[in-house]
């Protein structure tokens, strides 16, 4: 079934990952019209796919011959245009920012809930080929995860787009000329900055699914030193803890990896080792914007593995989307897995399914919000200086 779409936004990401994908499938998915507020980036997205331009997302929504809405991109529009698609009856896929308001947004929450339509949220490293393999291997050779170190520093290419909007990101905190304004703490703040901090807030939130999704289940708690919401947003991290599995049987692939799996080309699968209960596993995360990016020659200096992951019976460096570097008893293993599908093929494929499938799944609003919440109550473990129980 070849699914009719229409796309809002286009985002950071339209050029090496949606677009590609869009291509690739387009057996799938037939892209029927665009609106995006940037004149230059629609023109030519119209032209690729042979589309129709609009000017506005409630027309797009509203036309019969869309079936779903891929929103792209963060704007000021924030929930409206999925608001719009549920009252259309119309599928979400979700590209746009994953800070959700755990009390503010319940409402969006409710709507897509009650509207029965499919909604994915992007969690691009879950489908990353590097972190496919690393939960076949947890599900194999290595055994269940203890201990999880995850490091994001922001990239010049990141720092060199917020520098353009907003000046020097390496001082989050300065404010410049008349933007200024209290917050409701009285500290002062700068609008100029909510892109730094809007980057950072998604980045952590992503890795706190990452982190969730490759030891394969929810942390019990949460402990963070600096996670202060009004403070220079230049560094934050927390630690999670997630409770031992009462069950020591062998981990297991989700259904998207498993069937993602399946499409890989065949390779030497040993049999699961055999198990023993597994004890609480810990993810220390942090994402980092303190060197500047007139410094191009500091930023890309000894870059630090995308995850670091102490197992039952072996050690695994992953370095996205496709390095995966890893040892056990007989000794170092490099696996490169540049081969795979790109990781917006896959992403969009899970949501083709989604869409198409007869078992409604919103599995992606409900990690979606429960990271968020996760990193709400980093927020409060900092301001109370105690671990807090999630």
């Amino acid at each position: 079934m070849k699914l009719r779409v229409g796309l809002i936004g286009l985002g950071d990401q339209w050029q090496t990952m949606h677009r590609p994908a869009l291509r690739m499938l387009s057996e799938r998915f037939d892209v029927r019209a665009i609106y995006c507020s940037v004149a230059k980036l629609a023109e030519n997205a119209v032209s690729d796919f042979q589309a129709d331009p609009v000017d506005g997302y409630q027309s797009m929504v509203a036309r019969d011959d869309i079936d779903a809405v891929l929103i792209l991109e963060q704007t000021w529009l924030k929930h409206l245009p999925a608001l719009a698609a549920c009252d259309h009856g119309k599928a979400i896929y979700w590209a746009s920012g994953l800070d959700f308001d755990p009390v503010g947004d319940a409402d969006f929450k409710r709507c897509v809930e009650d509207a029965g339509i499919a909604f994915m949220a992007s969690f691009p490293r879950r489908f990353a080929p590097a972190t496919l393999r690393l939960k076949e291997l947890i599900a194999t050779d290595l055994g269940a995860p203890r201990l999880l170190f995850c490091h994001k520093r922001l990239s010049l290419v990141e720092q060199q787009t917020r520098l353009s909007r907003r000046g020097d990101p390496s001082d989050p905190v300065r404010p410049r000329l008349g933007d200024q304004s209290r917050d409701d703490s009285g500290t002062m703040s700068s609008h100029g900055h909510v892109e730094a901090q809007a980057t950072m807030r998604n980045e952590l939130i992503e890795l706190i699914d990452w982190c969730s999704y490759v030891v394969g289940g929810n942390p019990a708690s949460v402990m963070s030193a600096n996670c202060f919401p009004n403070t220079a947003w230049d560094y934050r991290a927390l630690s999670l803890r997630f409770e031992s599995q009462s069950d020591p049987a062998p981990i297991q692939l989700g259904q998207a990896a498993a069937q993602q799996w399946e499409t890989r080309s065949p390779r030497n699968r040993s049999k699961p080792k055999s198990q023993v209960p597994s004890s609480p596993a810990t993810a220390q995360i942090s994402c980092g914007n303190y060197i500047p990016a007139k410094w191009q020659e500091a930023i890309g200096f000894r870059p630090p593995a995308g995850m670091q992951v102490c197992c039952q019976h072996g050690v695994a460096f992953i370095d996205l989307p496709g390095t995966l570097v890893w040892f056990d008893d007989a000794g170092r293993h490099q696996e490169s897995l540049e081969s795979e599908s790109p990781v917006g093929e896959k992403i969009l494929g899970q949501f083709h399914r989604a869409v198409t499938s007869l078992v409604r799944n919103l599995s992606g609003l409900e990690d979606a919000f429960r990271a968020a919440s996760i990193l709400k109550a980093a927020e409060t473990s900092s301001e109370s200086g105690r671990r807090v129980d999630l």
